[in-house]
């Protein structure tokens, strides 16, 4: 099951242009098994703990703006990145990626993600409380009123 959901998702992530690269990685990660590094995510299998992680990170490259992009991974993006509003945007978008794939979101708002709030964001998103979707909109990438559908993935 879990392969069948993280093939899904490199499937969708690749045709919206974001790469996923197999590779080895240390435990010098974030997230286990994930590293960003521009428009691409690199992945270890053995590592990754879970799939729908790939969903919120790729938010981050998603919401970042494309001059920017290529800078994701490196000291040049700066500390401060990602921003309060870029963090929320992107646990939005990776909602969105989950409706789109029709995912359980429970994918992505696993028991260890979110400083034990996961519970919290399935209700507040399946309720149809999207905090964040101004930003989210204002970014292009959605309209509000047909949010959880977007128009389009990358800023």
């Amino acid at each position: 099951m879990t392969n069948t959901i993280l093939a899904r998702i490199i499937k969708f992530l690749e045709s919206i242009g974001i790469m996923v690269i197999d590779t080895a990685l240390d435990d010098d990660t974030f997230l286990p098994g994930l590293r960003l590094e521009g428009q691409q995510i690199l992945v270890d299998p053995s590592r990754l703990k879970y799939p729908g992680d790939l969903l919120h990170e790729a938010g981050h490259i998603a919401v970042t703006q494309s001059d920017l992009r290529p800078l994701i991974g490196t000291d040049d993006i700066g500390a401060n990145w990602p921003e309060l509003g870029d963090e929320i945007v992107a646990i939005l978008w990776s909602y969105a990626a989950l409706y789109h794939l029709e995912l359980d979101p429970k994918v992505v708002f696993h028991e260890e993600g979110y400083k034990n709030e996961s519970p919290w964001f399935i209700e507040q998103f399946t309720n149809g409380v999207y905090m964040g979707l101004p930003l989210l909109s204002w970014m292009g990438l959605c309209e509000e009123h047909e949010f959880p559908k977007m128009k389009r993935w990358l800023r």
